[in-house]
């Protein structure tokens, strides 16, 4: 059997992978770099800058931990960039190296379908190559969205993409959106010096969490100085003598060295043949799937951000599995209930399952416990001691619904939470389970205690 790959992102490169294991002859056509926007130009980009901004923040509070330090320390934007494209380097030979292994036929040009079973690729030389495949998956991503009012030039109005190739540190920035591309680049800047401003046409910042953790992020934004406008729209942008300058409803104006442009991404579906191959897409752009992966289309699947839901990378790659197995022709079903979220601001912000509100809305009868980071001992000892947990359970049977962490290492931490929801444990499971101490994930078993208002240190 015959499979090929659309796409070389998270969702494509792993479906890749996984087909191949299985026995699949793979091809894969990919227009960029194998590893997507994920590795290319999001997640691993941002995260090695995220990890450069973070080691300068410790250095400069070195006093905090009894440390003297002589002389100034200063962010070099060069040397930033350079260890995040060496990284970058590093895990793209990676899977150049998998599929090498694998025996995974990589194909560098942009794909269309000409039919189900045909496949047309324009390569960069602007010569073509025809592929006939058994089957497909579409793992086309997402990209960045623009605003008619906001037309990016890539030099003073920006996106994502230029702003992880920044040559220089912007003195002032101001970000539309303050979703998780917005505000992570706001935590970025400011703690490289720039003044930041975050426009948001929403009620509050990240929107999609819980609402207890974006009060207390909209906090620790007021503690950095990070300026938020929240039910604010831009009625025009002009650039003159080098300064953006933002029209805002009300009649206000802003004026910042930069703009970037932080308002989502859209499907990336356009010119690759969905229409003659037949595929149906939903109201927003989105290829239409079943929990099988499978398009309208027989031997059709499509996974990642091109199928809508969270954009998430670790969904992606499991659906891509999914997607994998049944082209393979072995049944699996992809199961969205329990996928951690991840927001990698400072502090960070992990969440999975239910959020409080939309638990009360399903109907149950709605338990929390609540645990701040402050009270732990570990978080002292590191200097980290903004941020809470948040367990919600259900009143009647005590099981765990959802869990929400906003502090210091909630990335890592988050996972046993998704492990309880998954395994169906309850709040007395969770709480009940020794934690070593000292430790941050204390704060977890004293959240799931407080849910039964048993917790120890609250």
């Amino acid at each position: 059997m015959i499979l090929t790959i659309i796409g070389a992102g998270p969702g494509g490169y792993v479906a890749a992978l996984r087909a191949a294991q299985l026995g699949a002859k793979v091809n894969v056509i990919e227009s960029d770099e194998v590893g997507g926007t994920c590795l290319n130009w999001g997640c691993i980009p941002t995260k090695a800058i995220i990890a450069s901004v973070e080691a300068f923040k410790t250095i400069r509070h070195l006093e905090d931990y009894g440390i003297d330090l002589s002389g100034s320390v200063t962010p070099n934007l060069t040397k930033i960039m350079q260890r995040k494209e060496k990284i970058v380097s590093t895990q793209v030979k990676g899977i150049r190296a998998l599929f090498k292994k694998w025996g995974i036929n990589l194909i560098e040009g942009r794909a269309s379908f000409l039919s189900p079973s045909m496949i047309e690729v324009k390569k960069k030389d602007n010569s073509f190559e025809f592929i006939r495949t058994d089957k497909c998956i579409i793992a086309t991503g997402s990209i960045p969205t623009s605003l008619p009012l906001i037309p990016y030039d890539s030099e003073k109005i920006i996106s994502s993409n230029e702003a992880i190739n920044l040559k220089t540190i912007p003195k002032s920035l101001i970000i539309v959106g303050a979703g998780v591309i917005g505000c992570e680049f706001a935590s970025i800047f400011n703690e490289l010096g720039t003044e930041v401003t975050i426009i948001e046409i929403m009620s509050r910042a990240l929107p999609m969490e819980d609402y207890e953790i974006s009060e207390i992020f909209q906090k620790e934004l007021k503690k950095r100085k990070i300026k938020l406008l929240l039910n604010t729209r831009i009625e025009g942008v002009e650039v003159e003598e080098g300064v953006v300058r933002v029209l805002l409803s009300g009649g206000g104006e802003l004026q910042a060295e930069k703009l970037l442009v932080a308002i989502g991404r859209k499907f990336n579906t356009d010119n690759i043949g969905l229409e003659i191959a037949g595929i149906k897409l939903g109201t927003k752009g989105e290829i239409l799937v079943n929990s099988r992966m499978e398009t309208n289309v027989p031997n059709i699947y499509a996974v990642g951000d091109v199928v809508g839901g969270p954009l998430l990378a670790h969904k992606a790659s499991e659906e891509g599995i999914i997607a994998a197995y049944n082209a393979c022709e072995i049944q699996r079903e992809m199961d969205y209930s329990v996928i951690p979220s991840v927001i990698f601001t400072s502090p960070e912000i992990a969440s999975v399952g239910l959020r409080e509100q939309e638990a009360k809305e399903r109907g149950y009868n709605v338990k929390v416990g609540r645990f701040q980071y402050r009270t732990l001992g570990k978080a002292h000892t590191i200097g980290q001691i903004s941020g809470m947990f948040k367990v919600i359970a259900d009143g009647d049977s005590n099981r765990v619904l959802g869990v929400h962490i906003i502090g210091a290492h909630a990335s890592d931490l988050i996972h046993e939470g998704a492990l309880a929801i998954k395994s169906g444990l309850t709040a007395k499971d969770l709480g009940e389970m020794v934690h070593a101490h000292p430790t941050l994930s204390e704060g977890l078993r004293e959240a799931a205690m407080a849910v039964m208002g048993m917790a120890i240190h609250a």
